[in-house]
């Protein structure tokens, strides 16, 4: 892989600058323990709080979660991120998510409730302007959370043919394809229940189920995804919480991870700290949640498994830390293991 050097793997966090991240993390994984090992960071875009690599993992893209909407490239240089080109602009306030899909990096605008598309040239840097913004329309009920759109994840099928965006103000996921100009263009809308404030979604690995997480309820919609048809169908909801939230406590759920294997799903909840396990039938239409251990810290923004399944990671954001835990493979239980330091931490991907 051209990115890396020596065979080893590597991971990379995002964090908020404003809050005193360090920008965009580099680490080693020790492959036998799970363990990071920090070997640089680079602070030369806001608050770069997800991230994204591309398919031959020689270039990272990075959202900036401002105000103003950006996304930026790197080109990963063995060890080292040097940003290529400037920033661009993607038409849309606060992108909190973005993926690579089609020759485009696509973003989804939180604040502006929108799904920008920008260009890929090919060597891997960005165009200078999007190729175009599809906009989201609607509301929810919770008169906080849900006045207008916010698109919250976007990321393709495990076809490759369509890109869905989930949107937590609107309760709902669409799903959309590239014009040949580079336009997301909406497929279809597929509604989901009222104020449960879908955030991100995972596929099952498979590629017929998707579980969407929902922040505003602490469960999980279990849906069938034809990827023919580009059509999602919610077949029902879990809990991913043991039982209803005591007085004032907060509970936020916010990511789902799915096995390599499709036997067990994961879970991260915010106020609660705690990572979710969930048994999968051999359908994966009736997650059943088996287990809750803490996340390490406090706040966990971000879940993820690393490419072997053994190893599940935590961004807690508020106690600045990443945490990681080795998964049993029988109960899909995961063990504390070990932690590093990563003010404001939000995401973690490796290559």
């Amino acid at each position: 892989m051209a990115g890396r050097q020596g065979g080893s793997q590597r991971a990379y966090i995002g964090s908020f600058t404003a809050a005193g991240g360090a920008g965009i993390l580099s680490a080693a994984v020790d492959a036998d323990s799970g363990a990071l090992t920090v070997l640089g960071a680079t602070d030369t875009v806001a608050d770069p709080s997800y991230l994204a690599l591309s398919t031959a993992g020689d270039t990272l893209y990075a959202v900036s979660e401002t105000s103003d909407g950006a996304v930026a490239a790197y080109r990963v240089d063995g060890d080292k991120l040097e940003q290529a080109g400037p920033p661009v602009a993607v038409g849309g306030a606060a992108p909190t998510h973005l993926a690579v899909h089609a020759g485009h990096v696509l973003t989804a605008n939180y604040g502006s409730g929108s799904v920008t598309a920008v260009p890929v040239r090919p060597d891997g840097s960005l165009a200078r302007t999007p190729s175009g913004v599809m906009e989201h329309t609607g509301a929810g009920p919770h008169p906080q959370r849900q006045q207008g759109p916010h698109a919250h994840q976007v990321l393709p099928d495990p076809s490759g043919r369509w890109a869905v965006s989930v949107d937590l103000g609107t309760d709902s996921v669409r799903v959309c394809a590239l014009t040949e100009a580079g336009e997301p263009a909406l497929h279809r809308e597929v509604a989901l229940r009222p104020g449960s404030g879908p955030r991100h979604l995972a596929f099952h690995p498979r590629g017929d189920r998707a579980y969407v997480l929902n922040e505003l309820a602490p469960t999980v919609t279990i849906c069938a995804w034809d990827a023919a048809e580009g059509a999602l169908k919610p077949l029902g909801e879990a809990a991913v919480l043991p039982g209803p939230v005591e007085g004032d406590g907060e509970a936020y759920p916010s990511e789902v991870v799915v096995a390599p294997d499709g036997r067990f799903l994961w879970t991260a909840t915010r106020g609660q700290d705690v990572i979710s396990v969930l048994a999968l039938d051999a359908a994966g239409d009736r997650p059943r949640l088996t287990a809750t251990v803490p996340c390490g810290g406090h706040w966990p923004r971000d879940l993820a498994i690393d490419p072997s399944g053994r190893f599940l990671y935590a961004a807690n954001e508020r106690s600045g830390d990443v945490t990681w835990f080795a998964v049993d493979p029988e109960t899909g239980i995961p063990r504390r293991a070990g932690s590093i330091e990563a003010p404001a931490a939000s995401c973690v991907i490796f290559d």
